[in-house]
């Protein structure tokens, strides 16, 4: 048996308010965005914000429907087809997944006030677009050296000295702690020998017969300390697979104004709807018959709002050349989180010696025979956008556009607005940073019907390398993998083709980022005293999906 510590870096000194599950990780999903929207504007890598001209346009600046001179309809749709290749320990394992989506649907209505004035039109405009796909299978396994998730089990079990009659609904008490020391998974260290001396792990001693014998109290019972836990073996060999589906669907309604065909200004209100869903299995086999695996089921379902503000200036009169600027809100998220979990497992009684066989279930454990429904508020980063744009005759398109959103910044709160209810799922968005997007796309008109369009994205990594899931001790959370994002790329090709009023778009995205993927984390003592945080080794994600979209609509 392992020594298991109490590390205030893996949050077991803070309690938090009852019910936290919110940490960095969900935060980050809920934060970044797809590149996605008409297959013109994925084509040209969505490096479009000065350009204009494109529904898309005005989820990233606004002011890009400004350029508008008639009225737009169109809809998308698209395939695509997602891979995540992850290797541990020499072992190599690859999940695919086919999706089909229908990506967008929107129109604007251009209103021409006149020549006579500054302000020539006033355009509004609609647009829905699949903001975030969350689909992704994940697996791995292999031996985990001398790490196990029952060490995470019992430091989140430190100092529970009573488990109370409903644990499951007690706001000290963290369900990774009680799921498992109902499944037998983490036990009281029993830390008293014969002479009244300490020891750190099952106290024992030579019978006679040369048998390792518990020593037990006057009463014939195991000596404890409660409070003080212990988790299962070293060296299990784990076995893990995850399922994520949902996404963030994104409506945008714009208003935006040209004045002398020179400055542009646009007001989009977003609305959002979130739908995220994670199944995770577990397991850990020790080969001496004792095993156990954890299932977990989570969602995460709400809504939430934002406002974005954009303008494009042409700085000088006869020169097609256009500078682009967008600011957006934080999106203001309210959101139910829901879980239920179960252990099954096949333990050794330290008494008996016997194989005892567990099979708990979160949801027997509550009023209602039901999941765990708590409400929750986030609030996403500030966004910048800033954006060029040129063109070249009627034949060449050339867009940049660099995008800063501040990672770090997010923020949990509860249903009445207060960050302090959530003030050590806060504290740890220190080990997020900020993240610049770099989109650079190009259009070029073979004939005045026929385009050719290419792009490029790259975005930089949302987490510090050292990173890690830091779980509240009275967290209900129990899926406790998480990964550390690389920097993603994007690359994107497109053609098109436009009629006197009918329009088609062909695109192809690809995109890709490594992660680093840890099933939990343990923490140790090392032999000075100091705090250790580790895990087992990295398994190497390499995550891809390729899209296909295919725009369809009408100007007139």
């Amino acid at each position: 048996m392992k020594k298991i510590s109490v590390l205030t870096a893996l949050g077991m000194l803070m309690i938090a308010p009852w019910g936290m599950a919110q940490t960095i990780y969900d935060g980050a999903k809920l934060t970044g965005k797809d590149l996605n929207g008409t297959a013109r504007f994925v084509g040209m890598g969505g490096a479009m914000g000065a350009l204009g001209g494109d529904i898309s346009t005005m989820g990233t600046n606004p002011a890009g429907i400004g350029l508008y001179r008639s009225n737009d309809v169109m809809t998308s749709f698209g395939l695509s087809l997602y891979g995540n290749e992850s290797q541990y320990l020499g072992k190599k394992f690859n999940s695919d997944l086919t999706k089909g989506d229908f990506n967008n649907i929107g129109f604007v209505f251009s209103s021409k006030i006149g020549n006579e004035t500054p302000l020539r039109f006033v355009n509004f405009g609609f647009n829905y677009h699949k903001a975030k796909s969350f689909n992704n299978n994940m697996r791995m396994e292999g031996n985990l050296g001398l790490y196990s998730q029952t060490y995470l089990m019992a430091s989140q079990a430190a100092g529970i000295e009573k488990w109370g009659d409903s644990p499951y609904t007690d706001n000290g008490i963290g369900w990774l702690s009680i799921l498992g020391a109902d499944a037998g998974l983490i036990r009281d260290i029993t830390i008293h020998d014969k002479t009244g001396g300490v020891n750190n792990i099952p106290y024992t001693y030579k019978d006679e017969q040369g048998k390792e014998v518990q020593y037990k109290d006057i009463n014939g019972n195991p000596h404890i300390s409660p409070g003080h836990f212990e988790g299962m073996l070293d060296n299990g060999y784990a076995n893990f697979h995850s399922e994520e589906r949902g996404g963030i669907d994104q409506y945008d309604f714009n208003v935006s104004f040209n004045f002398n065909d020179r400055v542009y200004l646009g007001l989009t209100l977003g609305a959002y709807s979130v739908d995220y869903n994670k199944y995770t299995f577990y397991g850990e086999d020790y080969g001496n018959d004792e095993k156990y695996n954890l299932q977990s089921w989570n969602r995460i379902k709400g809504s939430g709002f934002d406002v974005k503000f954009g303008a494009i200036i042409r700085p000088f009169e006869y020169s097609p050349f256009r500078v682009g600027l967008a600011i957006h809100t934080p999106i203001f998220y309210s959101l139910d989180y829901k879980t239920s979990a179960q252990v099954i497992s096949d333990v050794m009684d330290v008494v008996t010696g016997e194989i005892k066989g567990y099979d708990v279930k979160s949801w027997d454990n509550l009023p209602g025979k039901g999941d765990m429904i708590l409400p929750f508020d986030f609030q996403t980063p500030w966004t910048y956008n800033v954006s060029l744009g040129y063109t070249v005759g009627k034949s060449l398109a050339l867009g940049a556009e660099y995008e800063y959103q501040d990672y770090s910044s997010m923020k949990f709160k509860d249903t009445e607005g207060n960050s302090s209810a959530y003030e050590f799922e806060n504290s740890t968005t220190s080990m997020l940073k900020g993240v610049s997007t770099v989109r650079l796309g190009l259009e070029y008109k073979v004939i005045p019907q026929f385009a050719f369009r290419a792009g490029y994205n790259y975005s930089t990594a949302a987490f510090h390398q050292d990173a890690f899931k830091d779980l509240a001790i009275n967290s209900i959370q129990t899926d406790t993998d998480f990964a550390n994002s690389k920097s993603m790329s994007n690359y994107t090709l497109g053609i098109g083709y436009r009629g006197s009023m009918f329009y088609a778009d062909l695109a192809y995205k690809y995109s890709t980022y490594k992660e680093n993927f840890y099933p939990f984390v343990n923490g140790f003592t090392d032999e000075d005293g100091n705090t250790v945080i580790g895990s087992p080794e990295a398994t190497k994600v390499t995550n891809t999906r390729s899209q296909v979209l295919f725009t369809v609509g009408m100007r007139f």
